[in-house]
């Protein structure tokens, strides 16, 4: 046996499983573990955001998600300023360095001043703009970083370090919070923030040793900047139609999001806080366990044998039936069945199809407009769909039936916009390659 056949169990299998080439293996892990201590520092802090939500009236939470897409134009529109300003080797650390810094300092207030309505409201609104923002970052990275032949192997591969770092993340909670103190998390968190820095650099390397993906996008390590008007991101997004289809996907996929978190902290309201902090860490669990399962496994050979259309149609298909059936079944283990399905689904195969779509665009699409698509499209959707179901539920009357059955509508919808996408991304990758 030769000796590559002996250390590199962990090569074979990635080969086998999923595609992964030798050459791309040391950056498929390590970027794995970048994402992996991302959403690890962010689903420590999730589950204590989410158990905040119930001691708080639909109206109230409204305006909640309303102040959140506000904060996420203006750090949005402070990040396009900096970006044109910043080199592109201290954009990527510098922005983790500053939500760090952000915990930290939240950590301070709340050992300073004690639990307050008004700070735990502050830390809701924080954290769902850094729940988008971290990651938009990290795909934004990625989508320079491999070449648009390797994403559609790779990309699912790297996104199960998502899952794998939202299993560990909220397992520290759940079973430790008492031991550490809900506040001390914040510091935990802020620490596992800093640890993509080193990783970022060993990255940079092996663009160039390993990879051969210099020459795909700028290079971090180099003295480059980009164009510095800071409203170019929302320019491009608006007058691009390829970008406005990837807003209105996104925007369909909030509909969902928020119909069920509504459904779910009103049917969870009947437990207490520590209750639905342990039921809201549980399904996270679930989540990811399934998620990882699905991308080693599925997301890779859906991409490349059935293409981008089927990928980002599959799960607003498999949604327009689950809604169906919450609509027929109006029960708490149904409604959690289907947020299980939704997010793994959204984690394993429709999260890296979406980024997979960035590969075909230039680094001023991907750094100034991505962000306004991800965050201010994401949490304008959050705040408009908010608001839409408050009138629904409370003017309108609806219940759960009746709120599952419009929801299979959207969902059909985003079905669609799903498809044309994808063909739109072979198109122009097409068009690309011949150029």
């Amino acid at each position: 046996m030769s000796s590559e056949g002996r250390v590199n169990p962990v090569s074979r299998f990635l080969k086998v499983a999923a595609k992964v080439e030798p050459s791309e293996l040391k950056a498929t892990l390590l970027s794995f573990a970048f994402v992996f201590t991302l959403m690890a520092a962010y689903f420590i802090l999730r589950p204590v955001r989410d158990a905040m939500s119930s001691d708080w009236s639909d109206e109230e939470l409204s305006w909640l998600w309303t102040s959140t897409f506000f904060f996420s134009v203006v750090a949005v529109f402070l990040y396009g300023a900096i970006i044109s300003r910043v080199r592109f080797k201290r954009l990527v650390p510098g922005v983790y360095i500053a939500f760090a810094a952000s915990f930290a300092g939240f950590w301070f207030v709340s050992t300073s001043v004690g639990e307050a309505d008004s700070i735990n409201k502050a830390f809701y609104v924080w954290l769902s703009v850094f729940s988008l923002f971290h990651v938009s970052v990290f795909w934004s990275y990625m989508s320079g970083l491999f070449s648009r032949e390797q994403a559609p192997r790779l990309f699912g591969v790297i996104a199960t370090g998502a899952s794998t770092g939202a299993i560990v993340g909220p397992s520290i909670p759940a079973f430790f919070a008492d031991n550490i103190g809900t506040m001390n998390l914040l510091l935990i968190s802020a620490a596992m923030l800093l640890i993509p820095i080193a990783i970022i650099g060993m990255l940079e390397k092996l663009r160039v040793s390993e990879l051969g993906t210099e020459d795909v996008q700028p290079d971090l390590t180099r003295e480059q900047t980009l164009g510095r008007n800071p409203f170019s991101g929302f320019w491009l997004f608006l007058t691009n139609p390829y970008l406005l289809a990837i807003g209105a996907f996104i925007l369909f996929y909030v509909i969902m999001n928020t119909f069920v978190y509504f459904e779910l902290r009103k049917l969870l309201a009947a437990f207490d806080r520590d209750v639905r902090t342990q039921i809201w860490a549980g399904i996270d669990l679930a989540v990811n366990s399934l998620a990882i399962v699905t991308a080693v496994f599925a997301t890779g050979r859906i991409s490349t044998r059935f293409g981008m259309a089927t990928t980002l149609a599959l799960i607003p298909v498999l949604m327009v039936g689950g809604w169906l059936i919450v609509a027929a079944t109006p029960l708490l283990a149904v409604l959690i069945g289907l947020q299980v399905a939704r997010r793994a689904g959204n984690y394993a195969i429709t999260r890296p199809g979406r980024e997979m779509l960035f590969t075909v665009v230039d680094a001023e699409t991907r750094f100034k407009a991505k962000p306004v698509i991800d965050i201010v499209v994401y949490r304008g959707g959050d705040m408009l769909t908010a608001w839409t179901y408050t009138a629904l539920t409370a003017t309108l009357g609806l219940g759960l039936t009746g709120v599952a059955l419009f929801a299979a509508l959207i969902a059909a919808g985003w079905a669609m916009i799903g498809a044309w996408l994808g063909r739109s991304y072979q198109s122009i990758a097409r068009d690309v390659k011949l150029n």
